[in-house]
């Protein structure tokens, strides 16, 4: 039987996105102990630094019951232990739950008996009790519901967003005992100002949340589906929306490139377990093509629209700006314009990307891309503005087509300029 614990010591694998402000909210009331396997981030981080720029020094500074570590030893003190790594796809579409499992293999080593084990990443519904943890219980020996016992509650996290923060977003909780639900429940009632909803079932939590981005996946893959035959008729598809959304209940999405960590990624989750039990869903993955389709598809666009005034594509100068997967945020995980890159260089032209939000070294090393740092004026034949940074909004039209050539084409991926200022917009 479940005993809540007189004292609180909670570890949390893994300071990302996800782990980070989780483990400063916690240590300004609580004991943390944040662990990472990457020690250049733990360094950082004991410097008040944070890279993803997802918390302050002065939140950092705030926690003062926050320690960070690279030695797995010290999560021995926890009593609590909350997992937020990566839960990423292969290059098959299929889950990668290998961050999950090792994660899982780890605290197997310091789970203790009366000990909660809290996973946030998300995963189809099943995970946690299915392979996670068994995994525990093979390490440490332990039988679950009667040694130690599990939570789930799914990150609700959205990278750069200074509003919706974590204390701002309802947070779902559940529990692998009616009584631990309870208790699952009320630690996060204690940092998160909105409240909770506590699920009746681990899986519930799960499914709870890989629905959420498998909706926004499949609203953003209608609008962009709405934008090809917009652009075939010859039609704005932002003055289609604005019109169309004078309507009460008409969802104001906009067409654009799906990446990260959550929207791209989520939806195959749920295609993965439901293909498990013999559903093969169709809406979802017609949504996922469309969507994973997108880079390419506003490649194409570019290619045409060039050809369309005799500059000539072979050797053709292009210049992308924005390289993270979404505005005013340094995220470049599952960034999706790479695709546009790719299939712009398979044309044999020469892309330049700049970024000023992105790590250089982060792009070199996952995408093999060499970021520029600063951009000369009238070099290139191509420009695409990719992501909607704030800084390329004060840029304005007049500077951005400055680094054009006398004759070249301006594509607006994210209608950051008005309708009449681009060649192109999707």
């Amino acid at each position: 039987m479940f005993n809540i614990p007189s004292e609180l010591t909670i570890g949390v694998i893994g300071l990302g996105y996800v782990g980070l402000p989780l483990a400063a909210e916690f240590g300004k009331s609580k004991n943390v102990i944040g662990f990472d396997i990457n020690k250049t981030r733990v360094d950082e981080l004991k410097a008040g630094i944070d890279a993803t720029l997802e918390v302050t020094a002065e939140q950092l500074q705030a926690a003062s019951h926050l320690d960070f570590s690279c030695d797995s030893n010290a999560l021995a003190q926890c009593n609590i232990y909350i997992v937020t790594v990566p839960t990423p796809i292969d290059d098959n579409h299929v889950p990668d739950l290998t961050p999950l499992r090792k994660a899982s293999e780890l605290l197997g080593k310091y789970v203790a008996k009366n000990d909660i084990v809290i996973y946030e990443s998300t995963v189809y519904p099943g995970a946690t009790e299915e392979v996670c943890i068994p995994i525990i219980e093979k390490v440490s020996g332990l039988k679950f519901n009667q040694d130690f016992y599990a939570g789930y509650s799914p990150e609700r996290i959205n990278p750069g967003d200074k509003v919706n923060t974590l204390t701002k977003i309802v947070k779902i909780t559940s529990g692998s005992t009616p009584e631990v639900a309870q208790f699952v429940d009320d630690l996060y009632g204690s940092i998160v100002e909105v409240g909770t909803h506590k699920a009746s079932s681990i899986r519930v939590a799960e499914a709870a949340k890989v629905i959420e981005n498998t909706q926004r996946d499949l609203n953003i893959a209608v609008i962009n589906e709405f934008a090809k035959i917009f652009n075939r008729l010859d039609i704005d598809t932002e003055e289609v929306l604005n019109a169309a959304g004078t309507k009460w209940n008409f969802l104001k999405f906009k067409p654009g490139l799906v990446g990260g960590h959550c929207i791209s990624v989520d939806p195959y989750y749920l295609t993965y377990k439901a293909e498990e039990v013999g559903y093969r869903p169709e809406v979802i993955l017609a949504g996922r093509r469309i969507n994973d389709g997108m880079g390419e598809y506003v490649a194409t666009q570019l290619v045409k629209k060039l050809s369309s005034k005799k500059i000539h594509i072979d050797e053709a100068k292009v210049l992308v700006l924005g390289f993270t997967f979404k505005g005013d945020c340094p995220d470049v995980r599952n960034t999706k314009i790479i695709d546009i890159v790719k299939e712009l260089a398979d044309f044999n032209m020469s892309i330049d990307v700049y970024d000023s939000w992105a790590s250089s070294e982060e792009v070199k090393h996952e995408y093999g891309i060499e970021l520029i740092n600063t951009i000369e004026q009238g070099q290139y034949d191509g420009i695409v503005l990719a992501v909607d940074h704030h800084e390329f909004k004060e840029w304005g039209v007049d500077k951005i087509r400055s680094y054009g050539k006398a004759q070249h084409i301006l594509y607006d991926v994210k209608h950051v300029l008005d309708p009449n200022q681009a060649d192109i917009r999707l």
